[in-house]
């Protein structure tokens, strides 16, 4: 296993009632001693160096002597969410991962460690796991069967860092927000419910896995989390800004590391075939979005370029990897020089027929392979037309002949899109509004409607 390195770490288990514990580690050269509590239960904490040597633990009582070996120190990250994190090495039927098979031929690397909490549900918080595959060193076949998304930002920290790198990966395809979330912390928000829950469906019922597969985890020290959710939640993306950051803190709250690094993934475009979801799904990305400013110490992947519009599951996983693990490294690791994030709206200022769009996080300019596509603009009537749009040094410039005196602009407001606005590294813009209206409409051509 790999223990986060050069911190204080938590040792713990599980004994018979008062029974004493000893614990002898090859980086410290003093005994640890604790004593389980009436219930059997123990714990101690101890410091953990930048070693990069394999290290052993030997936890001896009256009874029981038992050695862990080939333990590494680094950096350990938990990845969580549904099924697009969930997505393995070796893709879903009939939807694949894009370099799988270069991932696996290459995959044989001793200081990159795997571990992934399998999908269980409880109505009440576990102190165990029931099911999980433990510790493996990534080899072939580990790399096939674990987490796309994880592994690939995994296997590059490790590269980058040279430095062991352990990845946990605990995550439900489907699963709501509320199902991560406890118990104490829901209740308090909205009126929980578990008569009736279905384990077999655990990934619909609120806090269910949050007490079968993130409690267990919980002593176990690590450096950050990514998470990759949100398409089960797009039908309430304002109930969304309440529920995700009340998720983030409450997981804080009970590592008890402080406001450990939290990287996010923002849903990527796809057709979902429901009547609202052109409405609902740029909310939902808008609400991640908005999220930023919600959650302390935390970053956005945005998406938008690699959406497939049949198919929920991108085959694009490296390049999520990638945009959650510049985050890391600009944030979390000090490389100021790496870029994390696209261009964001800033301010927009209308210039007589056309709206001037300006963005952070776009120091360089902005960026398009072809044509700017996906803008539409907007007059007092709120009824927004198809508008082109160019840049410059000054900005962002959007304008429509059907659209003599705009008032505001969108960009990629749709659930299926392609985006096509990036900054000069190639990170994308998200979809952004100006304004904030809920009863705005699309101009709907007479003509071509007549021809369909």
């Amino acid at each position: 296993m790999v223990l986060q390195r050069n911190t204080t770490i938590t040792l713990w288990g599980w004994a018979d009632a008062k029974e004493k514990i000893a614990i002898n580690t090859s980086w410290l050269s003093e005994e640890l001693k604790t004593t389980a509590d009436k219930e059997g239960n123990w714990k101690i904490e101890t410091r953990t160096t930048n070693s990069k040597a394999p290290q052993t633990i030997e936890i001896k009582s009256t009874d029981s002597d038992i050695l862990l070996e080939n333990v590494l120190f680094g950096e350990v990250w938990l990845c969580s969410g549904q099924s697009n994190m969930e997505q393995r090495i070796r893709g879903y039927y009939g939807q694949p991962t894009f370099g799988a098979q270069q991932a696996i031929i290459t995959a044989n690397n001793e200081n990159l460690r795997l571990f992934t909490a399998e999908m269980q549900a409880s109505t009440e918080p576990e102190n165990d796991l029931d099911e999980y595959r433990g510790w493996q060193s990534a080899n072939p076949s580990s790399v096939k069967e674990f987490s796309a998304v994880a592994y690939f930002y995994g296997q590059q920290l490790q590269e980058i860092l040279d430095v062991p790198v352990g990845m946990i990966h605990s995550s439900w395809g489907g699963s709501l927000v509320e199902a991560w979330i406890s118990n104490e912390v829901l209740s308090s928000i909205q009126d929980v419910d578990l008569s009736e829950v279905d384990l077999n469906r655990g990934n619909r019922f609120p806090t269910v896995l949050f007490n079968a597969m993130i409690n267990p985890l919980i002593p176990y020290t690590i450096k950050g989390a990514l998470w990759y959710q949100g398409e089960s939640n797009a039908s309430k993306p304002e109930q969304y800004k309440t529920l995700f950051p009340a998720m983030v803190k409450d997981w804080r709250s009970r590592w008890d590391i402080g406001d450990f690094p939290f990287y996010f993934v923002q849903i990527a475009p796809y057709d979902y075939g429901w009547a609202e979801a052109d409405n609902l799904i740029p909310l939902m990305r808008e609400a991640q979005l908005k999220c930023l400013d919600l959650i302390p110490n935390s970053g956005i992947a945005i998406t938008l370029d690699i959406g497939e519009e049949r198919i929920i599951h991108p085959a694009k996983k490296k390049e999520v990897a990638d945009r959650l693990l510049y985050n890391a490294l600009n944030q979390t690791y000090g490389y100021e020089a790496v870029d994390f994030s696209g261009p964001i709206l800033d301010s927009y200022e209308i210039m007589h027929d056309t709206i001037r769009v300006t963005f952070k996080h776009a120091e360089h300019g902005l960026y398009c392979y072809d044509e700017l596509e996906g803008f539409e603009i907007a007059g007092a009537d709120k009824v927004f037309y198809p508008a082109s749009a160019f840049k410059n040094r000054k900005g962002l410039f959007v304008k429509s002949e059907k659209v003599k005196n705009p008032v505001a602009v969108r960009y990629a407001w749709r659930s299926w899109v392609k985006g096509t606005l990036f900054d000069t590294n190639l990170l994308p813009a998200s979809s952004f509004r100006t304004d904030d209206w809920d009863d705005a409409t699309l101009f709907r051509d007479p003509e071509s409607s007549k021809k369909r």
